[in-house]
């Protein structure tokens, strides 16, 4: 939908592309499926789900065993987007290094967006580009 041809939407370090897998392993699900919704003190929130069929316009993202579906209405929100998976101390979880974000919450909790003609604008370039 909104993809640039030959150039991945997102990309995943070694860490979240194992823990993804594993975790469809051990689900047994399709994939897992991402997106954004309202929310959150600062207007918007990541979304994640396991899936066990793909829809026709997801994006659909294949690195080694991992497989990750990016919702249609998030596919330009998340262009650029590099997942991890950290651990720590007090917590691990799923890090998304997001360069359309343009301010967070305190709390980490959401998240806000470039306006869509800044999005619209960066992907056009990086078409450009290629």
């Amino acid at each position: 939908m909104f993809g640039i041809p030959g150039k991945s939407p997102i990309t995943m370090t070694q860490k979240a592309e194992r823990h993804i897998a594993r975790l469809m392993t051990d689900q047994g699900k399709m994939g897992l499926r991402i997106g954004v919704k309202k929310g959150g003190c600062a207007g918007m929130e990541y979304t994640m789900e396991f899936a066990d069929q793909i829809d026709p316009h997801e994006e659909v993202v294949e690195q080694g065993d991992a497989r990750v579906l990016i919702a249609p209405m998030a596919q330009m929100f998340l262009f650029g987007t590099q997942i991890d998976y950290e651990t720590g101390l007090l917590e691990s979880g799923f890090q998304f290094r997001n360069p359309n974000v343009s301010d967070a919450c305190g709390c980490g909790e959401s998240i806000k967006f470039d306006d869509v003609e800044t999005l619209k604008a960066r992907m056009e370039a990086a078409k450009a580009a290629e």
